[in-house]
């Protein structure tokens, strides 16, 4: 979410759009204000203690929006708002009302989702979401897939569900030399899997796990480059740790601190498979930058990613995320230089297709639709 909100703002600072950015202040010392870019500001909202758990920052969000309003109505008039995830689309509803704006939300994962998947959510997080999208002017989704799975969950919206796909930055995410690669981060010629993400129930981390101890290469290992994610994120690393005990590959799995953006693409280039057994993923872009880095991914058939990868063509997806077949599909690849190499050099080809620029412009023009009609009404 923290890349789709960044680069998806930067493209529209080029195109000329101006474009201010409110995010809680996570730290002490932060600046007010941030000059990101001719067009782009960042502004750090004081709301709450900087270490409050992620369970509780619902709390804040009336502190968070009045100081959001306030510097609207005095410094940062703007046009339209848009919020991404359910705790700024609440405060993004209250926005829309006080200040008379439309609303553009962006859920990046939503409740029903989530529970649909096995990852129930709070109810209280199901209605705000609803009441949300009842007062939506537009929302947001990645790809077909999610709208059809939004329309199937939630029916009709009052306001228009939009698709704007995510792109990726080739300027980071580009084949470049696996060896260099791996030496760059102290790696042998061992086979190499790769894990990125939050460790949660949702990212399937224990799946990934599990396929590194199935497969005939005693030799591999899988590196996990993500952190824990909230108290859900903590209990879930001390199960994967206590899993690769028991499957007796503890030595194998190294985990790795959360890295800055463009550094994950040494990571995509060493590795000779990208693992994605979510249980649920709206867009999937670890999966579009491995495949920009041509690198094959095995990925769970949900969502965004049914999108992203064409089974046996740019990597393989696979049913009911089953380590079995996931360790199938990486001996594949393992296995045969060949196919390997097309997988790569199509994962190249398809990732050309997904461009920041094209989803700013495809932005733009919603925005600018909202001139010519009403504002919903909540429902």
């Amino acid at each position: 979410m923290n890349v789709y909100v960044r680069e998806l703002t930067s493209s529209l600072a080029r195109l000329g759009v101006e474009c201010t950015t409110y995010t809680r202040a996570w730290k002490h010392g932060l600046p007010d204000v941030v000059e990101i870019e001719p067009n782009h500001r960042l502004v750090h909202v004081r709301a709450g203690d900087v270490d409050l758990p992620k369970e509780q920052l619902v709390d804040i969000v009336p502190e968070f929006t009045d100081t959001v309003s306030h510097h609207l109505r005095t410094h940062a008039p703007a046009d339209v708002i848009h919020a991404n995830y359910w705790l700024s689309g609440l405060s993004g509803h209250h926005l829309k009302h006080d200040l008379n704006l439309p609303l553009i939300t962006t859920f990046h994962t939503l409740a029903r989702v989530k529970t649909l998947h096995g990852d129930a959510e709070s109810v209280d997080r199901e209605k705000i979401e609803s009441s949300i999208i009842g007062c939506s002017d537009a929302i947001f989704v990645s790809c077909q897939e999610e709208r059809e799975q939004f329309r199937r969950l939630y029916g009709a919206s009052p306001g228009t569900v939009e698709v704007i796909t995510p792109g990726v930055d080739r300027a980071f995410f580009s084949p470049g030399s696996r060896a260099g690669a791996r030496s760059a981060l102290g790696l042998g010629k061992h086979p190499v899997l790769l894990f990125v993400g939050r460790i949660q129930p949702l990212k399937g981390l224990d799946v990934a796990i599990e396929t590194l101890a199935a497969l005939p290469h005693h030799d591999a290992v899988l590196l996990v480059v993500g952190g824990a994610s909230g108290i859900e994120g903590n209990r879930e690393y001390a199960r994967v740790v206590g899993l690769a005990e028991q499957l007796g590959v503890s030595s194998r799995v190294r985990f790795i601190d959360p890295q800055p953006h463009h550094l994950l693409s040494s990571y995509y280039r060493a590795a000779d498979v990208v693992l994605v057994p979510s249980r649920s993923e709206s867009f999937g872009l670890v999966a579009l930058e491995a495949s920009a880095c041509g690198t094959p991914v095995v990925a769970t058939a949900v969502g965004g990613l049914l999108s992203l990868i064409t089974d046996d063509v740019n990597g393989y997806l696979v049913p009911e995320r089953d380590a079995a077949t996931f360790a199938d599909r990486v001996t594949r690849i393992l296995d045969d230089p060949h196919l390997a190499g097309r997988l790569s050099d199509q994962a190249v080809i398809r990732s050309q297709r997904y461009s920041w620029q094209h989803a700013a412009m495809r932005m733009r023009r919603v925005v600018a639709e909202f001139a010519a009609r009403d504002l919903v009404l909540c429902s």
